[in-house]
């Protein structure tokens, strides 16, 4: 029985998901989407050195850590709704690079691949929009049954019932633990060479397990032993 099911067997409400936007995000991320409504934070500032404008995959070296620019303000004021895109770098090729770099061999790239580039071609003006339009590909090639809202106020933290608040759980640089998500194995393309590493963007699971990534999904949310 999975994690929703556990919720809805015990009578309580099926919670509302807070997140905040991410670039490409990991798998616990994708996973909330499985738990209840989702709603994207909107109504926030910016916030350095987070999933909002990074992500981490797998490559012939090791873990990769990819991000994306943002053109220089002040961030710690700038609403995360106008923060722009800084494509007078060449992120987006040194970022399609690194993908075929990393899963050229994999099972499902060449699948999946055409879908993002299309997105990258676009040249996004705001990082909010690039995050969601590259979320819905996520949610959809594994046929996630789920889709994005986006908050219309900034809910401060702790004050709304039924509310599970992952805006800064989530977090490169923070290991919280989450009863509601525990890491699985799959297949890596690099898992000759190294150990599995788990809770990955979502692009790895995708490239690796193609239509089965909902299931390895629907695993993590597994209540723990």
């Amino acid at each position: 029985m999975n994690r929703k099911n556990v919720l809805s067997a015990s009578g309580e409400k099926e919670p509302i998901i807070l997140l905040s936007t991410a670039y490409l995000p990991p798998i616990q991320y994708v996973s909330k989407f499985l738990l209840g409504k989702v709603l994207i934070e909107k109504d926030e500032n910016y916030m350095k050195q987070t999933w909002r404008n990074r992500c981490v995959i797998t490559g012939p070296n090791g873990l990769q850590t990819l991000v994306v620019p943002v053109k220089r303000g002040s961030f710690h004021k700038i609403h995360i709704k106008d923060v722009e895109v800084d494509y007078d770098l060449p992120w987006v090729r040194n970022h399609l690079r690194t993908f075929n770099t990393a899963y050229k061999h994999s099972p499902y790239y060449e699948y999946y691949i055409e879908d993002l580039e299309q997105v990258y071609r676009k040249k996004i003006r705001f990082l909010l929009d690039l995050n969601s339009t590259l979320l819905d590909i996520l949610l959809k090639l594994p046929d996630l049954p789920a889709s994005a809202s986006y908050t219309g106020k900034y809910y401060r933290p702790g004050t709304e019932e039924n509310m599970l608040d992952y805006r800064e759980s989530i977090h490169p640089k923070k290991q919280i633990v989450d009863p509601f998500f525990q890491p699985v194995p799959y297949h890596q393309v690099f898992d000759d060479r190294y150990a599995f590493q788990p809770n990955l963007s979502m692009v790895d699971l995708l490239f690796n397990e193609g239509p089965d990534s909902l299931a390895v999904l629907r695993r993590t949310l597994l209540p723990p032993a």
